[in-house]
């Protein structure tokens, strides 16, 4: 340390500058270059089963990435209207990225007359306001998605190319589809998965904007209160900026984008970079209280070796946490955990660099260093020492307390629930107003495609298998999770009541055959009842925006129709759309929380044993680490707070921050040559010593997730505010429970 220090100060000119350029360049890289990516290939690996079925779906019948605007009109069947309508549809239809349009201006019903089908408009203005309800009720799946039940609604939809080539242009999509619809109505609603996917981003966008600045005032009064003497500051404010800035300078150069997990990265990354910084500061401070006589470089040589091997193995155990959400199965996380891992080595590295260069220009005058701000009614000293007495004389009512605590908690991991409300990923504002609206009167606005094939390849348009249809699709309209399922049943149903003699038992299956393919032969781009050979039939049918635990009881519904009412020897089901792929969330959720957690866990021990080198000991000290995850679980469980995707990456995360404070203060605690005495003597010296700067920067910590529990969006704030309970909460363990374990059985 005497020989690399001198290098670094002779040098610091130098390093500054580089600093800055290097800053500068980042700078400019992230204001040009940021941007936000929610697009399902950040979720889902391009050789997942489920996302590669998902694209070959989209190409084969359609995409499911569709606009709905629901249009406030006078009469939804007005002639006006419907002409203004139709205008909207020639205007849209003209777009390039647009496969197809559906609306009342544009849908058709079909007559069968002289053997033959024809197709005529569904609206006509010749026909009376008394005929065309009529002609509706007989239509009814189709029907209401095309004007609401009281008239006063008309709905139109717009149907994407397949997402792969539009998801890179889908924030200039949506801004023309508003602006082409604005042009002609003042007033309307717009959702749909375009709408909603662009929502987030904007919204990711604009909290992380947010999130920075928050978490750079928070640090600042905070370090007002928690730092010796106001001369600290502003190195404590370069340790957090300056490794944050080079990382979305590297971030951005590389061509990564934000996502709703990523955003989190410069709060999580400051309220770390801080703690560090505090733990040397403190230290710095404290070693220049007592040796009064170092020069400079000696001061400086010291207070780095007593801070850089407890600093170097919280890192490191940080590190274990964030990198162990590699082993996701969800690229979005992955891409989090590298990334933060990055940032974390540059905050380690920098943040010696940085306090070096800032205490070789100071004076060495520490008597005179005092807080800018102050509690003159808190006493650190003094509650350290009322804490060292507590765990002592209670040190066995303190270990049954917590121990208990800690199998509850164990009990109540099992009682979590595994979900995602996909309504709690988007902030309120118009796009949740608008999305509550239109599903209000349609009853859904995801789209999911149901394929029932033949499997020797025939044609599926014989009498038995159009019974059967009719059975699956009777299950499928009495399911209260389902709405408006259309499919070959719905115009057969149709077609039969104005015509009763073309469904008479005697009629020939080539007859039926040849009447109902023609159906999906002309006008009809926006359902696809068949495919090309006719051995398979579609169901179309829509969704709510909910739970994915309710998106799996709806997929099971349907497995479980289409297995009562198909011989599944003879046929084939498969289900289609993005809700199921969102639906397989729950198991990459639990994949994640086993792979990284145990990884977590197992790499933690390792350093650990490696750090405190006594089997015993290191068994004691992972307990405490233990019970903030526990607790963790408990008020997740009593809360109703479900693992989701947010939340699903914090187990492997508060493992690793737990351990920060712990490893400081078994650094000072352990046995070596330059520290004796009894366990109770080691740690009420240790707590003396390291004491003020857990509270510190575990206030630090829990003030920078707090700003995330700020955030508009549900699912994030679950995740802000569930860590900032858990490193609380490590604190109370480190200084209560630790203390009291070590005391009592570290012999």
């Amino acid at each position: 340390m005497k020989r690399i220090i001198p290098i670094i100060i002779k040098f610091r000119i130098s390093i500054i500058a580089i600093l800055v350029i290097l800053m500068v360049l980042s700078a400019y890289q992230t204001l040009n270059k940021l941007s936000v990516d929610n697009s399902l290939s950040i979720w889902f690996l391009e050789d997942d089963p489920s996302y590669k079925a998902y694209i070959d779906f989209q190409e084969n019948f359609g995409s499911d990435e569709i606009f709905i605007i629901m249009l406030p009109v006078e009469n939804a069947i007005g002639e006006s209207e419907v002409n203004k309508l139709k205008e909207l549809q020639q205007s849209i239809e003209a777009l390039p990225y647009v496969k197809t349009t559906f609306s009342l201006a544009k849908a058709k019903y079909p007559i069968y007359a002289n053997n033959n089908i024809r197709f005529h408009d569904l609206y006509n203005s010749r026909r009376s306001e008394k005929g065309l309800k009529n002609l509706f009720s007989k239509l009814s799946n189709i029907s209401s998605q095309l004007v609401t039940k009281d008239y006063k609604n008309q709905l139109f939809y717009i149907q994407m190319k397949p997402t792969p080539t539009i998801e890179e242009d889908r924030q200039e999509i949506a801004v023309e589809v508003e602006s082409v619809v604005g042009q002609m109505y003042s007033d309307y609603y717009l959702t749909g998965p375009p709408v909603l996917n662009e929502a987030y981003s904007k919204g990711i966008y604009k909290e992380s904007l947010i999130f920075g600045i928050l978490t750079v005032l928070v640090i600042t009064v905070l370090l007002l209160f928690l730092l010796p003497s106001k001369r600290y500051l502003l190195i404590a404010l370069l340790s957090v900026a300056i490794p944050v800035s080079l990382l979305f300078g590297l971030i951005t150069s590389l061509g990564f984008a934000l996502n709703m997990i990523s955003m989190l990265i410069p709060t999580i990354l400051m309220v770390y970079s801080v703690s560090d910084a505090v733990h040397i500061i403190n230290i710095y401070h404290k070693e220049g209280l007592v040796n009064t006589n170092f020069s400079e470089v000696d001061l400086l040589a010291i207070s780095i070796r007593k801070s850089l091997t407890p600093c170097f193995y919280t890192t490191l155990t940080t590190l274990v946490g964030y990198f162990a959400l590699y082993l996701s199965p969800l690229p979005a996380f992955k891409n989090m955990g590298v990334f933060t891992c990055i940032g974390l080595i540059l905050s380690f590295l920098l943040v010696y660099v940085i306090t070096i260069i800032g205490f070789s220009f100071m004076n060495l005058n520490f008597e005179k260093a005092k807080p800018i701000l102050s509690f003159k009614t808190f006493s650190q000293s003094g509650f350290i020492e009322w804490l060292n007495g507590f765990t002592s004389q209670y040190k066995n009512t303190l270990i049954v307390s917590f121990t208990a605590v800690l199998m509850f908690g164990i009990y109540s991991v099992f009682q979590v629930k595994i979900d995602t409300n996909s309504r709690d990923l988007l902030a309120e504002g118009k796009a949740k107003q608008d999305l509550r609206a239109v599903e209000v009167e349609l009853g859904g606005s995801n789209r999911l495609q149901i394929n029932i094939a033949t499997k020797d390849g025939r044609a599926i348009l014989n009498k038995d298998a159009i019974k059967r249809l009719e059975d699956f699709q009777n299950k499928l309209e009495a399911n209260p999770l389902i709405s408006n399922p259309v499919s070959v049943v719905t115009i057969k149903s149709f077609l039969e009541q104005r015509t009763p003699v073309l469904f008479q038992s005697n009629i020939s299956e080539v007859k039926l055959k040849n009447t109902l393919k023609d159906f999906d032969a002309r006008e009809n781009s926006f359902f696809k009842l068949f495919s090309e050979d006719l051995s398979t039939a579609g169901f179309t049918l829509t969704l709510m925006e909910m739970r994915t635990s309710e998106l799996e009881q709806a997929l099971d519904d349907i497995k479980q129709a289409f297995k009562s009412s198909f011989d599944t020897d003879n046929y084939d089901l498969k289900i289609n759309g993005f809700a199921v792929v969102f639906a397989q969330l729950n198991n990459f959720i639990l994949e994640t929380q086993f792979k990284s957690f145990f990884a977590a866990f197992f790499v933690a021990f390792l350093c650990l044993w490696v750090f405190i080198k006594n089997l015993r000991t290191t068994i004691l000290v992972l307990i405490p680490n233990i019970l903030p995850l526990a607790i963790l679980a408990i008020f997740m469980s009593l809360l109703d707070i479900p693992l989701d995707v947010t939340t699903a990456m914090i187990t492997p995360i508060m493992l690793g921050i737990a351990m920060d404070d712990t490893i400081h203060l078994v650094h000072k605690y352990r046995r070596s040559k330059y520290i004796t005495g009894s366990p109770k003597e080691r740690m009420d010296n240790a707590m003396r010593y390291t004491g003020s700067a857990l509270i510190s920067t575990t206030i630090a910590l829990v003030g920078g997730f707090l700003i995330i529990a700020s955030s508009a969006t549900p699912s994030v704030q679950d995740f802000g505010l569930l860590c900032a309970v858990t490193v609380a909460m490590a604190l109370i363990t480190d200084i209560f429970y630790l203390p009291a374990l070590l005391k009592k059985l570290d012999k």
